[in-house]
């Protein structure tokens, strides 16, 4: 609100300094550092060249027309750098902060449409199921599902999607180990060595003897024990996608139909071929082997294509190891007549594990594994959730254990939840005191200058911004930071602002009690943009 107001005076003042269409690329923002003030625009720098004169001496001008022409909220202007103009706002500017967050609530505050209901089609995690979820699958789990929530709070209608990889080379090594344990006989070389293969192997039944009645049995099993996994971390999927049936259902042929009468298939070496390089690809792309095999782009093409019946705009969250696949399957999607931007690819990076100190291997095929469902036991859902949100997809992510099992500081969830349990203990406290938070109306909120308090409002201030950027960056780190920051600026204001406490007066005790429910309303917000409870006792 503060924002568009100071904007529309901006630009009306360019307007009377002889700018007639003032371009779009004039903003205000929120200065990197404090000391330069509240808001900041670099109109001046934009419109120099339009009027004539050099950005210092237009925004000079345009800081003498806004001091003649006041802005509300506004206290001082000063002009920094090449040609900034700073903006330093009196509190009330966060006041009505503080009354548009609690007017609207945790339903209400922040919620920008921009999809404006557009459908988006998200897969992620796309596991195989010939085991277990091991540890670093929840990353993917925990980014995905927030990424989905980011979307709908953004006006985004978001559809989360995973594709079961049930044919293929990896199926029948995996039924091979299944039998090859069920009969006590080694594992075939290349096969699958986990523990998980002996337990499971166990469970198969002993009418069960062929590669094919192992395979079927071994992937229902190795798909309800991966949905159980997720469910515990409170992610579900509207859609679970198999690659069998897309084949079956001749998505497959299809695409590849509709390739060829584009023209961009071509016969060579007895292999047939999809010229991606037409469309940015640095080679083309074998789609069906000499052999008459399919590679393994084929059946993704048609399962993809078949993606925009459930997404206007369809996103792969992808492993480390997919760079070269993203410009094949753009390309693919383009030949088949979809824009360029209706596709995307968020690759992720790795987890490492640690435990005492040291690095605890993830690989499921070895046997060395840490499965996501006993790390979400021993730290718990909101935990294994948090942690994993806590830096971006693209960068390697360490998680300690052991600090993730500590009930103090160190630990960013528990400070963060902490924080919502001090809020709701403090409504709890009201209650039995018998006392009650009066209208907002009638409440003075011009008491609120202490500077804990306003610290604390403008983290508030911040989160449609934040929001805003964490949907167009793909970016759920950035909520885990924003409410990492929220948490710290209440424990300062707990700490130095009394509430309850017998010397404070009544007007100031009810002006921070809404102070307190403003809080509690953006904790909520960011927290189930997360996916993580917020707690009210700890």
């Amino acid at each position: 609100m503060i924002r568009d107001q100071l904007l529309d005076a901006v630009r009306q003042g360019m307007v009377a300094l002889g700018v007639a269409d003032p371009p779009d690329s004039i903003v205000v923002e929120r200065p990197a550092r404090r000391e330069h003030g509240d808001w900041s625009t670099n109109a001046a720098l934009v419109c120099s060249k339009i009027v004539g004169t050099n950005p210092r001496e237009l925004g000079q001008a345009l800081a003498d027309y806004l001091e003649a022409n006041r802005p509300p909220h506004v206290d001082a202007l000063e002009i920094a750098g090449p040609g900034f103009v700073n903006f330093r706002l009196a509190p009330t500017w966060l006041h009505d902060v503080l009354v548009e967050a609690v007017t609207a609530g945790p339903d209400g505050y922040a919620k920008p449409n921009l999809g404006d209901s557009s459908s988006v089609n998200v897969e992620f995690v796309s596991a195989n199921p010939t085991g277990p979820l091991h540890a670093g699958h929840g990353r993917w789990a925990a980014y995905g599902d927030s990424l989905c929530r980011i979307f709908a709070r953004c006006g985004y209608a978001p559809h989360a999607e995973t594709y079961v990889n049930d044919r293929g080379v990896q199926i029948n090594t995996y039924a091979g180990s299944l039998l090859a344990r069920k009969n006590g006989e080694p594992v075939p070389e290349g096969g699958y060595q986990g523990e998980y293969i002996i337990e499971w192997a166990g469970e198969m039944p002993d009418d069960i003897t062929t590669p094919s009645e192992a395979a079927g049995w071994g992937m229902e099993f190795a798909l309800n024990d991966q949905k159980e996994a997720l469910a515990a971390m409170h992610v579900a999927f509207d859609t679970w996608s198999s690659e069998r049936a897309a084949v079956d259902a001749g998505l497959l042929d299809s695409a590849l139909q509709r390739l060829k009468e584009g023209g961009h298939v071509y016969e060579d070496g007895g292999a047939t071929w999809l010229r991606t390089t037409d469309f940015g690809d640095d080679k083309d792309r074998v789609l069906i082997k000499s052999d008459g095999d399919y590679t393994y782009l084929t059946p993704d093409i048609g399962y993809h294509e078949n993606k925009f019946e459930r997404g206007d705009l369809v996103i792969d969250i992808l492993g480390a190891d997919h760079h070269g696949y993203v410009a094949r399957m753009s390309a693919a999607l383009q030949a088949l007549g979809h824009p360029k931007d209706a596709y995307e690819a968020i690759i992720g990076q790795n987890v490492k594990l640690m435990r005492d100190g040291a690095e605890v291997k993830l690989s499921k095929r070895a046997g060395d594994i840490v499965l996501l469902s006993e790390l979400v036991d021993e730290v718990g859902p909101d935990v294994a959730r948090f942690a994993y949100l806590m830096q971006s997809i693209d960068t390697s992510l360490k998680i300690d254990i052991d600090l993730l099992k500590k009930e103090s500081s160190e630990n960013p969830v528990f400070y963060v939840q902490y924080a919502n349990a001090r809020i709701h203990a403090i409504g709890r406290k009201a209650a039995e005191l018998g006392i009650e938070r009066q209208p907002l109306a009638d409440t003075d909120l011009g008491l609120l200058v202490h500077e804990r308090e306003l610290d604390l409002l403008r983290v508030v201030s911040e989160l449609p911004d934040v929001l805003e950027s964490a949907c167009a960056d793909r970016a759920p780190h950035k909520i885990t930071a924003w409410v990492r920051e929220l948490a710290a600026a209440y424990h300062g204001f707990q700490h130095d602002c009394y509430v309850l406490r017998d010397d404070v007066p009544a007007d100031l005790q009810q002006a921070r009690l809404w102070l307190v429910e403003s809080a509690r309303v953006g904790l909520t917000i960011g927290l189930d943009l997360l996916g993580v409870h917020a707690p009210e006792s700890m």
